[in-house]
């Protein structure tokens, strides 16, 4: 019987050890990112004629590279909040705020996925690390440490790290990643996340403001937050045409999902409680950029064949 106890302890702590890395390094933001980082890495193959297999070790090194420089992101930013994560509700039970993951440990995981990262990066091509690098030190430096606790821009600030991971995947093809292609992708991120992470400030908005933490909805009330939002919405919408050039239809699912999502905004916010009128619009932002992704990834990928 004890030998069985000590069998089933072992077996556990993997599982345990997995979890508490997951929500250290921030496992779903890792996989979300990824996502735009294959869009931008696919759309550069078929804007080059190259296909999946010419470059299936720069797809490797730079799906592993990428993964782990966000990770690494998100530990340092783990790290850098574990005080104001304390206050808030979902956040409260990370690993670096419950001390199963200290400072010292911490930062040495931080840093060696950091390096690693950027070393498979830049064997996939030294501008993909660079993008990379400026991707985690925009997160941690001006996002993270600098704005996010001062000023109702942090959520700008952050979205120009979060639209890096199209730029990373296109760079480690090709290095033209002033292509209409890769520019078009890099505005769709930036502007997507507006409205996105808007919409969680206003359901988060009461844990935001316990933990002083500036978000627009907290600072200058929700209507303002509204108005924002439907203006970042109209941006999206005419974000569709750079896509043109690339696919017209994606080019139209754009538009029609951003225009969904602006009357979505409107009509919901004059006829629901504010509290599902932002769980829609949340809701909304992930179904949007994923299928527009996927599409991108698809019609990429999938066309060559035809």
């Amino acid at each position: 019987m004890k030998m069985q106890s000590n069998m089933n302890t072992i077996e556990r702590i993997p599982t345990s050890v997995t979890k508490v890395l997951f929500e250290t390094i921030k496992i779903g933001i890792v996989k979300s990112n990824l996502i735009s980082m294959i869009a931008g890495l696919s759309m550069a193959l078929f804007v080059h004629h190259l296909s999946f297999f010419d470059k299936i070790g720069n797809v490797a090194l730079a799906f592993i590279g990428t993964a782990l420089v966000i990770g690494a992101a998100g530990v340092f930013n783990n790290l850098y909040d574990r005080d104001i994560d304390g206050i808030m509700e979902r956040t409260k039970n990370r690993p670096t705020v419950s001390g199963i993951v200290d400072v010292r440990s911490g930062l040495m995981i931080g840093t060696w996925i950091a390096v690693g990262g950027l070393v498979a990066l830049y064997i996939a091509s030294p501008l993909a690390a660079f993008c990379g690098f400026l991707g985690l030190f925009l997160y941690v430096v001006p996002y993270t440490m600098w704005t996010k606790r001062k000023t109702i821009y942090n959520t700008e600030v952050g979205s120009l790290s979060g639209a890096m991971p199209p730029l990373i995947g296109w760079a480690a093809i090709s290095p033209d990643i002033l292509h209409p292609g890769a520019i078009a992708l890099f505005l769709l991120m930036v502007i997507w996340q507006m409205p996105h992470f808007y919409a969680i400030g206003i359901r988060r908005m009461e844990e935001y403001r316990a933990a002083n933490v500036p978000m627009l909805p907290v600072v200058k009330g929700i209507r303002r937050t509204y108005v924002q939002m439907n203006v970042y919405l109209v941006a999206l919408f005419l974000c569709s045409f750079l896509f043109w050039s690339f696919n017209p239809y994606i080019a139209v699912a754009n538009a029609l999902l951003s225009l969904g999502w602006l009357i979505l905004s409107i009509y919901g916010y004059r006829r629901k409680q504010e509290e599902k009128w932002a769980r829609s619009m949340f809701i909304f932002s992930l179904n949007h950029i994923t299928v527009l992704l996927l599409m991108i990834v698809g019609y990429s990928l999938g066309a060559p064949l035809l």
